[in-house]
């Protein structure tokens, strides 16, 4: 029977609810605003799937990819629709064509971020660019299974851990099954996320009880500006007045709360699936670094990292029609640390959360504002410090004299 006594030892990844026989296993949302799984005691017969599952409790050792490159989609549209190289698109646009399923992370009708499938190309789109929310995987891992039965192709993407957790779910190999992972810096909280939208329309609209489906769009890492300065883009529409928002990555209030890992899940700050424990085909994220290394591949509209991890990754990639360069994994690791370590846990973690939550948004500013008050403290003392052991050097030995 699966137990979390630490919220840290839980993904969230809903390997445990979907493999239950007695189905007695519900996901709940804590005050943070993350799923873990809870237990019906009565229904419960103890036979032990739900910890054969978990991707916590059963890691994989640690592995490198077979091959590393960087990559571009040759479709220039679709490269601008993506947060970075389109190469998601060129992989699952394959997959369809061959009669599969795809299963990606999507935004629903109020803007929460939910796993789900195509079975067309136009269905892609979706799927495209990145989230940066934790998505709800709901039973999708049961659906994959009955695809793969059926004897369809199946593309399922995610973050590492929901790749892990959807490998022991399956409990074996399946030859028509492809996983492709990110490079993950970890998921902020749905709950801070549904906060964060309520708070910036009732401003966006004046006060005014504005609605979800008054969004039209919502672009994480639009690139109008080119990719090394991409921006978060919200638009909507309240009756005929357009709102919206379009601010930096970096100083956008949500997003510099992700940036600062102040709302991310506990199991983020310990990673079960860092180092490709995954056991994905592909990874995929973005080549940072790109200028300084491979400055030809470099022309701001976005370059994809792409880690072949399997021979089944390795001969779809061989396979696809894109612009591609061979590098080394060192190359690779050094722009994107979040493939082998996981991220910090802020200090400022506790304090957000048992602050009042009612407005997220003035408490994301009050702490973010803390941790960079912090850092250009520390800087400054960096600089300070061996100025003043040299004044201080000086004035004794002329003391001295």
């Amino acid at each position: 029977m699966i137990t979390i006594k630490e919220k840290s030892d839980c993904c969230g990844c809903n390997a445990c609810t979907q493999v239950c026989p007695k189905q007695c296993i519900n996901m709940i949302e804590d005050k943070e605003g993350f799923l873990y799984p809870h237990v019906d005691l009565t229904e419960c017969i103890d036979c032990g799937l739900c910890e054969k599952v978990c991707p916590v409790i059963n890691q994989n050792h640690p592995r490198k990819p077979l091959g590393v490159y960087a990559a571009k989609n040759t479709n220039e549209q679709i490269r601008l629709d993506s947060s970075s190289g389109g190469l998601f698109t060129i992989i699952a646009q394959s997959i369809i064509n061959q009669g599969g399923v795809v299963f990606g992370a999507k935004f629903n009708d109020s803007w929460a971020v939910v796993h789900d499938y195509s079975e067309t190309i136009e269905g892609l789109v979706a799927f495209r660019k990145s989230k940066y929310v934790q998505s709800i995987i709901g039973n999708s891992f049961n659906k994959v299974l009955a695809f793969l039965k059926e004897g369809r192709k199946v593309l399922f993407t995610g973050t590492p851990c929901q790749i892990a957790g959807l490998k022991l779910f399956l409990r074996k190999e399946y030859e028509n099954l492809l996983t492709i992972d990110i490079v993950c810096h970890g998921v902020p909280s749905p709950l801070v996320w549904r906060k964060y939208l309520a708070e910036s329309l009732l401003s966006l609209d004046q006060g005014k009880k504005t609605s979800c489906a008054n969004i039209n769009d919502i672009n994480f890492r639009n690139k109008d500006k080119g990719w090394k300065s991409f921006r978060f883009v919200l638009n909507g529409l309240s009756g005929n007045k357009k709102i919206g928002i379009n601010q930096p990555f970096s100083q956008n209030v949500f997003t510099k709360g992700f940036l600062q890992n102040l709302y991310l899940r506990p199991s983020c700050h310990k990673c079960p699936a860092k180092k490709f424990k995954s056991g994905s085909d592909i990874t995929l994220g973005d080549f940072w670094g790109i200028e300084n290394t491979l400055p030809k591949m470099n022309d701001d509209r976005g370059t994809s990292l792409v880690a072949v991890n399997t021979i089944k990754g390795e001969v779809l990639y061989s396979n696809l029609a894109l612009t591609s360069v061979k590098t080394s994994y060192k190359v690779a690791l050094s722009g994107n640390p979040p493939m082998e370590v996981s991220v910090n846990v802020s200090k400022n973690r506790d304090r957000f959360y048992d602050d009042n939550l009612d407005y997220v948004i003035p408490k994301i500013k009050k702490y973010t504002k803390e941790i960079w008050q912090s850092r250009i403290k520390r800087y400054l003392f960096k600089i300070a410090y061996p100025i003043y052991r040299i004044i201080k050097n000086i004035a004794i030995k002329l003391l001295k004299r």
